[in-house]
């Protein structure tokens, strides 16, 4: 049968506790890396030494991703998530908190393993709440994340304004942090428990036929479902990876250099310099607030290949802006466009999955997907700053904007006849047996 258009209590508990999973996800991390400079001095980091420990973050993170992947074939993505949650967390008040280097570098690490099994286990549950309300609800949770980075990043400036130690603006955030967490994670809903009326509990899907993403699935009864789950060939994830990582490369170019830009290249005042980062996570947050919508009307394709095209022109708007208020111009229309290429790759790679090697092949499908994440996290700063010392800033902006074009190429790759979900775009009907 299809999915639920009106979804049961379980499933509205599901997406709330989730949105608020994102929302403390997004917010954690903005109190991190806004606090960069913070940490550097308490710790008397040099200069030098910055960019590894800043580098072993997301190294560590896609360490704890692949980590996930094998975790996830025996613990729920659900448990994983209410464990490392406060961990996360906690380790964010440690990194405030403790008195030396080496301690410091033990609680960046925490951190990066323990953000790695986070954002892999979050949108596992996300991919699979959404193929359970049967309609794109993927953006909604990425939404709730820019909203958390955007109070993240709020308190993250008073601090700095009220020169507060880092424990003392760690502290008090974390402590309605982690019990927030903790209460929130009673309600997660994972692909075990959304099996729908009438199926048996808990169900396999299982290939119904050769091919194609978008066949239909069958289910079987517990009995028959004790076979390992097959990954997905790499191979075939691989265009949705590219598109992961550029996009990636596309906005940690913004978060690392956009102040730098319109100050040195475009003659800002270093006041007006702090303004596009936010106006970026500002519209990052509206278009993903809306974009769900778009989505169920027009078609993932459609969304993402607009996406592309809008995110592209403000790579071509910043890199030809004449003055500081034109280059603004540009990284809003890049908040807009890149804000939905990232939430819609991860629901792409896991309705192949699902469609083609049933619902654990889809949490593995996610967990692989997440490493490139950290891919291009980890490329997009070296690379614009190394364009721009060699050649020119300008110049060195067309080269994220090419890079996130090549979305285009790959735009199919989200048009699994599932990929509308709802309205005009209805999943396929799914047979029931056993």
């Amino acid at each position: 049968m299809t999915a639920p258009l009106a979804p049961g209590a379980q499933l509205r508990h599901g997406r709330v506790s989730l949105a608020l999973s994102f929302f403390v996800q997004g917010a954690v991390f903005a109190l991190l890396v806004t606090r960069i400079p913070a940490i550097q001095d308490r710790y008397g980091i040099s200069d030098g030494l910055l960019p590894v420990f800043l580098a072993a973050v997301p190294v560590l993170a896609g360490v704890g991703s692949i980590v996930t992947e094998q975790l996830v074939k025996r613990v729920r993505p659900s448990r994983v998530l209410r464990c490392v949650q406060p961990v996360v967390c906690l380790a964010l008040l440690a990194v405030g908190s403790v008195g030396s280097m080496a301690q410091v570098a033990v609680a960046l690490a925490a951190f990066g393993l323990a953000v790695g099994a986070l954002d892999a286990s979050m949108n596992m549950l996300g991919v699979s709440l959404q193929r359970a309300y049967g309609r794109s609800i993927m953006l909604g949770f990425h939404a709730a994340y820019s909203l958390g980075g955007i109070v993240g990043a709020s308190l993250a400036w008073a601090g700095a304004h009220w020169k507060l130690s880092l424990g003392l603006l760690y502290g008090p955030v974390v402590a309605v942090l982690v019990p927030l967490a903790v209460v929130v994670g009673r309600w997660f809903v994972d692909q075990r428990d959304v099996a729908g009326p009438g199926k048996p509990e808990p169900v396999q899907p299982v290939e119904a036929g050769p091919g194609a993403p978008g066949a239909p699935s069958v289910s079987v009864a517990p009995a028959a479902a004790a076979a390992p789950v097959t990954p997905v060939a790499m191979r075939l994830l691989l265009p949705l990876c590219l598109v992961m990582a550029f996009a990636y490369i596309g906005d940690s170019t913004v978060s690392n250099w956009s102040a730098k830009y319109l100050q040195d290249v475009l003659g800002s005042s270093e006041q007006l310099a702090t303004v596009p980062y936010n106006v970026y996570m500002v519209t990052t947050l509206l278009g993903r607030a809306v974009g769900d919508l778009g989505v169920r009307r027009f078609g993932a394709v459609a969304v993402v290949r607009c996406g592309t095209v809008v995110a592209a022109g403000g790579f071509a708007v910043v890199a030809a802006a004449p003055g500081a208020w034109a280059g603004m111009a540009g990284f809003t229309l890049l908040g807009l466009g890149l804000c939905v290429i990232v939430p819609q790759t991860f629901a792409a790679a896991g309705r192949y999955a699902y469609d083609s090697q049933g619902a654990g092949a889809s949490d593995m499908a996610v967990a692989r997907l997440n490493i490139f994440n950290y891919v291009g996290f980890l490329i997009g700063s070296p690379l614009v700053g190394a364009l721009g010392d060699a050649w020119s800033y300008r110049g060195a902006m067309l080269v994220p904007m090419a890079l996130v074009l090549v979305t285009l190429v790959y735009a199919r790759s989200f048009g699994a006849p599932r990929a509308g979900y709802g309205d005009r775009h209805e999943r396929p009907r799914t047979a029931d047996v056993g």
